[in-house]
């Protein structure tokens, strides 16, 4: 069979299996590099070329020098300083943390950009009693704003790749700057003028009833006073003289024991070995009518119902707290018994919210999803070691100093300078950020284990088996047919529209695509179209990753709209209407500003 044939055949699989999530990305990925090499289209070194590219080592350097600005409390600072500023004013707090996101997205990847800021921006939501909603969006979209002005973004470091692979001059860590950082001027002032006004008022309200001043209380706002009730322990009770952890609550009944009253005294969150004694009144969380169905005889005496609220299951040693799950947390696909997950982080789920709605009964054998959120209840005094877990990011007031505390001025002196020598030395901007994240190993700043641990495995893995897909598409004339039926539909309206066709196909594909395949699908096309129509093909490349940021019409085109939707009581149709309108404009100015600094011939 022609390889052409085969190269384009491979590649419309692969477009199928993204769109469809049948199968995941990175595993697409190395079906079709395989594939490839199976069929004779690329040699052995050619197959596994993508994995020794600049583009993952840039990845890999990105992900570990990112985690030491986390680690060391630098980056919670810069967004704490940020935010500060800012007041109770709900439009400043939107501008500020738009540029929180931003200015952090310059450094580091978009999602750990977000995800260091998540419980910043809602703690200061909460302070400033701002409904969450108004600024979760505009943080998520700040983010991916800021790495429009930057090399450090995924798309734009394979885009960068790719033009290398074909002879051609990549990019610089600056080279993204004269029109990226007026797009993020133009997308901040979209979401204070305009765009904020978009935004849903009282979303979590109109789900569940509460009222504005009670949306703070977490217990209200899951709806959560709904699933608790008292019982008290009568004589004979099979339960008298056991401990907690062989109660069977959770196991037969799945219920949740929240607290223990005995002799007047509350205790919440009790332990796993502690005894109960007869005339306990146990508080528990589930539902009643099914309990009441299965409980065994001399029954449980079901006390009268009241009204809960947040302060009714803390204390000075309990606290209730909201936590989301990390983009890469194990926990994913996991369920809470499966993953141990009270004898592991010693706090248990209350409840969870998912899709706009709280679900409080059955967690235990749940399979968690990513952007879920969860209502915890433990020790305070184990919410230091918590907020350090990279399985989930803690929302809560309450700043507990970070391991490492003391070396932030040895990572910051590091990554500015690895920074300033990567900007000056661009065209070994992958060895230097990789010799700064080894820096910061060797400096104790962070263990290698660690620094394996922080790496996207999935997106190095998605990166370094599509690139090879460039070099097919090249190699067999592919991207040439591509190219010349481009140009056949959009090649007489002139240079610009060329552009803009390569622009809008790169948008549309990235909405429901990882945007690292999308970029190493479309730029072999770009730059073929570009050296067939005599255009610069840098521009081009520029043009297409930064079309792969246009991912503001749906929660699923970016991990960051995902990671935002269930804190803030987001439903799919308020990213549309809100990243509508913010597309379009920065697909216009991006048009505008394109000629100005990479002419198009």
């Amino acid at each position: 069979m022609d390889a052409q044939v085969i190269t384009l055949a491979v590649l419309g699989g692969v477009v199928l299996l993204l769109l469809t999530e049948w199968v995941r990305a990175d595993l697409v990925a190395l079906l079709a590099l395989i594939t490839l090499g199976l069929t004779g289209v690329l040699t052995s070194q050619e197959v596994f070329s993508g994995f020794s590219r600049s583009a993952v080592i840039l990845l890999i350097a990105i992900a570990v020098l990112a985690e030491g600005l986390r680690r060391t409390g630098i980056a919670d600072r810069l967004g704490d300083l940020l935010l500060r500023v800012a007041g109770k004013k709900e439009s400043r707090l939107v501008v500020l943390s738009m540029l929180a996101g931003a200015f952090l997205s310059l450094f580091m990847n978009n999602i750990a950009a977000a995800s260091i800021l998540l419980p910043v921006v809602s703690a200061a939501a909460r302070k400033a009693e701002v409904n969450p909603s108004r600024l979760l969006m505009p943080l998520a979209f700040g983010t991916i704003l800021g790495g429009m002005a930057t090399l450090l973004t995924t798309a734009n470091i394979v885009v960068s790749g790719l033009l290398r692979d074909q002879g051609l001059r990549g990019f610089g860590l600056l080279d993204f700057a004269p029109v990226g950082l007026p797009l993020v001027v133009l997308g901040v002032a979209y979401m204070a003028l305009w765009g904020r006004r978009l935004l849903p008022v009282l979303p979590i309200r109109e789900r569940t009833g509460v009222s504005r001043p009670e949306e703070a209380d977490l217990v209200r706002l899951y709806r959560l006073g709904e699933r608790l009730f008292r019982a008290r322990i009568p004589a004979g009770s099979y339960l008298i003289g056991k401990p907690l952890s062989q109660s069977t609550f959770r196991e037969i009944y799945g219920l949740n024991v929240v607290g223990v009253e005995r002799n007047g005294r509350v205790t919440l969150a009790p332990r796993p070995e502690m005894v109960f004694q007869e005339g306990d009144i146990v508080l528990l969380e589930g539902n009643l009518e099914d309990f009441r169905r299965r409980d065994r005889p001399p029954y449980l005496e079901i006390l009268p119902p009241r009204e809960w609220t947040e302060k009714d299951l803390e204390s000075s040693a309990v606290v209730v707290v909201e936590a989301v799950l990390a983009p890469r947390s194990s926990l994913i696909g996991q369920t809470l018994r499966a993953a141990h997950f009270r004898e592991k982080y010693g706090f248990i789920v209350l409840a969870i919210w998912r899709a706009g709605r709280p679900i409080r009964t059955g967690l235990s054998d749940l399979p968690l999803q990513f952007g879920d959120a969860l209502l915890l209840q433990g020790p305070r005094d184990r919410l230091g070691v918590l907020r350090t877990e990279p399985d989930l990011i803690l929302l809560a007031d309450e700043r507990e100093l970070l391991p490492v505390a003391g070396k932030g001025w040895i990572a910051t002196a590091i990554v500015l300078l690895t920074l300033i020598l990567a900007a000056v030395y661009y065209q070994a901007v992958a060895e230097i950020l990789l010799g700064g994240a080894l820096a910061l190993v060797l400096a104790g700043v962070l263990p290698m284990d660690r620094a394996y641990e922080v790496i996207e495995w999935r997106t190095v893995f998605v990166v370094a088996g599509m690139m090879p897909m460039g070099i097919a598409l090249s190699k067999t004339g592919a991207a040439a047919t591509l190219a010349h039926g481009l140009l056949t539909a959009v090649g007489p309206a002139g240079p610009l529209a060329i552009v803009a066709g390569l622009m809008a196909l790169t948008a549309l594909l990235t909405q429901v695509m990882h945007s690292a395949a999308v970029a190493a699908v479309v730029t072999p096309i770009g730059i073929q179209v570009a050296q067939s129509a005599g255009l610069n093909p840098q521009s081009v490349g520029m043009a297409i990753a930064l079309a792969t940021s246009l991912v503001f019409l749906s929660p699923l085109s970016h991990p960051v709209n995902v990671l935002v939707m269930s804190v803030g009581g987001y439903r799919v149709r308020d990213y549309l209407r809100v990243g509508g309108p913010l597309a379009a404009l920065l697909f216009g100015a991006i048009l505008v500003l394109l000629p100005i600094f990479w002419p198009l011939k």
